[in-house]
């Protein structure tokens, strides 16, 4: 059994807490940073040291990277429950993910013809990290306290904040390091955040986390455990599971879409949009800090909207819908922009649309993403909750491929605007006609569900807000 740490508390809350929200923060903080600026740098001519290669194949590769960051925390949640604990595989994570990122900035010169090997290995490296890291390091933020601790709610609070900061520094800090002096140095700065990260973890976690994550959790459930009988599958279990799947595959339509801020949207920010702001020109990869900013500041908004409609809150398959019809605006808002623009290859938008753009979809994000692991949490029969959550994750992961194999029909030049206009088009109708279909089917699902919604949750604007900010929880 794990025992609680007695290191005492800081703000109303166990100081392990804040040790997890630095870990947490500096992991995000190269994560996205890497992320940021990986299609940019696939596309750049060598001559700047890129790789020179086209959107299209930039995109298909960044949507199988973004599927793979997916699926590996099955295989890493599994090893840290069976065999290493949270806290090993937590600290091997992150130094594979450094590893990764330490990889991608050895400058090319270096690396005689084999750029794209050691390239590759990078990439490697950090999914096999991600996979490690990912599933494990939340599961730890609730072992600090005991059950039925009324400040769990305010705790995820805390840490999906860090998440954000992490997520909203990350860009702006690689980015810069990546425009200004090389696109090898933004990759080492991720790694810098990365090695952060683990120091803190090695160094404080004995002291600050107690035994929390030191042995596996199978061993734990197993001492727990009185009966190994399995139980047929009752009526109301199987209608629940109906909306586990629903749910799951109308979440591919959303993260398809939501999922090309990274790729296709980030080389729209490059190419297509005016980036000067008086004598300075915006790295095209800080606009991957909005999402998370936006979070930052109308998570608290969303959360307060909800409590005050109190009863009258939309059901989780309505906030579905609702998700999508803020995804469908997101693209709506790059159509006019590309329409009000005027034409030819020298095209630049106003920055505006992207900031527009970035925020129906963070808005989106706010009314979907929190129903995904509190829905299959909530609906799953114990026994089978973890491979259901697999299934959540890997429609997600699928979405990710998707987003990529769409966004990589861009092209190139001015063909490349005709083609995003299309992309814009097709996504934006295609979540338009999915939020009618959620719409539709939201009375059945919702009577499928058999009152596990609404019942017996603190209905209070701490409650809610930590479930908004569970977006982090979902994102790759």
């Amino acid at each position: 059994m794990s025992s609680l740490p007695k290191a005492g508390d800081f703000l109303g809350h166990p100081k392990g807490l804040f040790l997890l929200f630095g870990t947490e923060m500096w992991e995000r903080f190269g994560y996205y940073g890497m992320r940021a600026i990986l299609v940019l740098y696939l596309v750049a001519i060598v001559q700047d040291g890129g790789f020179g290669w086209s959107n299209a194949d930039a995109l298909s590769l960044y949507g199988t990277f973004t599927m793979a960051v997916y699926i590996t925390p099955l295989f890493g949640g599994w090893l840290a429950d069976n065999v290493l604990g949270q806290r090993k595989a937590i600290v091997i994570g992150g130094l594979l993910m450094a590893a990764g990122h330490f990889t991608m900035g050895i400058p090319h010169d270096m690396l005689a013809g084999q750029e794209e090997n050691i390239f590759y290995l990078g990439l490697a490296l950090l999914c096999l990290g991600n996979g490690l890291f990912k599933p494990n390091i939340s599961t730890m933020v609730g072992d600090l306290y005991q059950e039925g601790d009324q400040r769990r709610d305010g705790a995820f609070t805390i840490f999906y904040m860090g998440i954000n900061i992490g997520g909203a520094l990350g860009p702006l800090v690689a980015g810069y390091a990546a425009a200004s002096m090389g696109w090898q140095y933004g990759f080492i700065v991720a790694g810098i955040g990365m090695l952060i990260s683990v120091a803190m973890q090695v160094m404080l976690s004995n002291k600050y986390l107690g035994n929390i994550g030191v042995e596996p959790a199978v061993k734990i459930a197993q001492a727990q455990s009185n009966s190994n009988t399995k139980e047929p599958l009752t009526k109301v279990e199987t209608d629940r599971i109906k909306v586990i799947f629903t749910m799951s595959v109308f979440s591919i339509i959303f993260w398809m879409g939501f999922e090309q801020a990274g790729g296709l949207m980030n080389l729209f920010a490059n190419d297509y949009t005016d980036r000067m702001l008086f004598d300075f020109e915006i790295p095209a990869s800080w606009f991957q800090s909005l999402n998370s900013i936006f979070i930052i500041v109308f998570a608290p908004m969303v959360a307060i909207i909800w409590l005050k409609l109190d009863k009258r809150e939309p059901d989780s398959p309505i906030k579905f819908a609702i998700a999508l019809i803020f995804l469908a605006l997101g693209f709506v808002t790059m159509i006019l922009a590309l329409l009000s623009q005027g034409e030819g290859e020298a095209l630049q938008i106003s920055m505006m649309w992207l900031v527009l753009f970035y925020l129906f979809h963070t808005l989106g994000e706010l009314c979907l993403s929190p129903i995904g692991l509190s829905m299959v949490s909530k609906l799953a029969p114990l026994r089978l909750a973890s491979m259901l959550m697999g299934i959540w994750f890997l429609c997600t992961a699928v979405a990710n491929k998707i987003a990529g194999f769409v966004g990589s029909f861009l092209g190139e030049g001015e063909e490349a605007l005709d083609n995003a206009l299309g992309i814009f088009i097709g996504l934006g109708a295609t979540a338009v006609i999915s939020a009618v279909i959620m719409y539709l089917l939201s009375d059945k699902l919702v009577k499928w569900m058999h009152g596990a919604e609404g019942q017996h949750e603190p209905h209070t604007q701490e409650h809610i807000l930590a479930e908004e900010l569970e977006v982090v929880a979902d994102k790759q």
